[in-house]
């Protein structure tokens, strides 16, 4: 490992200032399309804030307004001589590069494309939390030059700017609960953003979750990147604090509300809506025992817990062919039946990671990453009906997702069970290697080096680092960052397939080191 330059902080300051506790270890995020790095600069007056827009805070306004104005060729440069000074703290510039993206970058017409650069910054952050002292930066100075990038491709999209709230409609505390409910159920933009503006001045972070998730998975518009933005939002607020939510909680609600070229999904009966409606009733009907008695606990697999190999693969096979309706059907009856939800969530973690093996591509990478952030919704929700009605969503949306895929080509034919390790023990180097030239070998080689005994924090560890030097779009932090989070929530029996079949997405060895990221190296060296 390098020698850490005097002037730069090690990990643990780095982590002091990152958050506090808990806080800086409780958050996953996303960047844009690939092909926005070929966007030219954003000029001072293209910059400059339209009368009305929202104003933060006067302690992070300065810094929000340093990365939307500093020119998108000098800022990594700008941001690392700060950082080496000690004038800017990891947490300060997390806020800020979130806040700027927030009042910068439209959610529409989808939640994807260039608000990738505000769907990374959790995914970022969590990177950086768990990178050695010499990666430790590249993940969120990466993120900071994405942000510049799509600001640069809003700005050619009409320039769009989060408006400042509507203060004389912003309802009482007593009723905002109800008013954002309605709103969001008639998809009434303007009552639901002063209802969440009201929401985040006056009731709980617990409460408002519970509020958005009722409907952050309803409908599978932007291929799950709704809910993906709840989880990642509260992440984000949880460590960057609660005095920030209301611009990023009115963006997050102006996003799950968009439905661009299509009539009310309130008054039309629309395909993306259909599983949504039919689950809200098959919810009432499942027993009010699933969560309940600690067992599922934060979502962690806990030895000794139950479990149902054949559930599972019951599961798992319906989700190769079978309808969303039909497989919903099927996971409710396995409810019923008393099927532990650990055993559910195990076929809905291996169907995704399958359809990455079927298809590495980008609609089965928003199954895995969509899987992430329900469970992660669903771990940190308090309200049971809402907690059960995710999980039926989670079960429609993969059917979904297959069915995508195969829009967007031909699925190979691999299954995640049939997956065996190679004979004899590779070592990282090898399989990484391996990765670029044959997926499936790689899978096999990293299954049979987990098998020998070898530590899968290791695999994990190498894996993370090659997305710093290779990653060139915000799917690599976001995909990474689910996959490497979520082996910890499969079943022993099936963590290590799930981690061996989702290589097929990983960068690999032979890949060169982007000259974004030898650029970040250079600054921070020379900061």
């Amino acid at each position: 490992m390098p020698a850490r330059r005097r002037n730069q902080p090690g990990r643990r300051d780095f982590l002091k200032k990152s958050a506090v506790g808990g806080l800086a270890c409780s958050s996953p995020w996303l960047l844009s399309e690939s092909g926005i790095g070929r966007l030219g600069r954003v000029s001072a007056a293209e910059a400059a804030l339209p009368a009305g827009s929202v104003q933060f805070d006067p302690a992070i306004e300065p810094m929000v307004r340093f990365l939307e104005d500093t020119p998108r060729g000098r800022l990594i440069e700008e941001v690392a001589a700060r950082i080496a000074k000690g004038s800017l703290a990891y947490r300060e510039l997390l806020t800020a590069l979130l806040l700027a993206g927030v009042r910068n970058i439209q959610p529409r017409p989808s939640v994807g494309f260039k608000f990738h650069a505000v769907l990374v910054v959790n995914s970022a952050h969590l990177a950086s939390l768990a990178s050695p002292d010499s990666d430790r930066w590249l993940p969120i100075l990466w993120a900071v030059d994405a942000f510049k990038s799509s600001q640069a491709r809003d700005v050619q999209e009409g320039n769009w700017t989060l408006a400042a709230v509507d203060e004389s409609a912003v309802p009482s505390a007593d009723t905002a609960a109800d008013r954002f409910r309605e709103a969001m159920q008639a998809w009434d933009e303007s009552a639901a953003d002063v209802a969440t503006a009201a929401l985040a001045r006056e009731v709980t972070a617990q409460q408002t979750f519970d509020l958005f998730a009722e409907f952050a998975a309803r409908d599978f518009r932007s291929i799950g990147h709704k809910v993906i933005y709840l989880a990642n939002a509260y992440r984000s607020l949880q460590t960057i604090g609660w005095q920030s939510a209301e611009p990023v909680l009115r963006s997050l609600a102006y996003a799950m509300l968009n439905h661009v070229g299509e009539p009310n999904p309130a008054t039309s009966d629309l395909e993306p809506d259909r599983d949504g409606r039919r689950n809200r009733e098959l919810t009432v009907t499942l027993p009010d025992t699933i969560f309940t008695g600690g067992v599922f606990g934060d979502g962690l697999f806990r030895e000794g817990g139950p479990a149902d190999p054949a559930a599972t693969a019951e599961l798992l096979q319906a989700l190769r062919s079978v309808s969303s309706e039909d497989a919903v059907t099927l996971c409710v009856d396995q409810l019923k039946r008393g099927v532990h939800v650990q055993s559910i969530f195990d076929a809905l973690f291996a169907s995704a990671a399958e359809l990455t093996m079927r298809q590495p591509a980008i609609v089965p990478l928003h199954a895995m990453t969509t899987t992430n952030a329900i469970h992660y919704c669903i771990r940190t929700c308090s309200n049971d009906t809402t907690r059960r009605y995710l999980l039926l969503q989670n079960v429609a949306f993969l059917a979904r997702f297959r069915e995508a895929a195969k829009g967007r080509g031909a699925l190979a034919n691999r299954q995640i069970d049939r997956l065996e390790p190679a004979a004899g023990t590779s070592d990282l180097p090898e399989v990484f290697g391996t990765l670029g030239k044959n997926s499936p070998e790689a899978a096999r080689q990293l299954l049979g080096y987990l098998a020998a005994g070898n530590s899968a924090d290791d695999a994990i560890r190498y894996a993370r680092h090659l997305i710093f030097l290779k990653g060139n779009d915000a799917h690599d932090y976001k995909y990474s960052s689910a996959v490497l989070e979520d082996y910890a929530h499969v079943s022993p029996a099936w963590r290590d397939r799930y981690l061996a079949a989702a290589l097929f997405k990983m960068r690999n060895e032979n890949e060169q080191t982007t000259s974004l990221i030898r650029r970040i190296q250079q600054a921070l060296a020379t900061g």
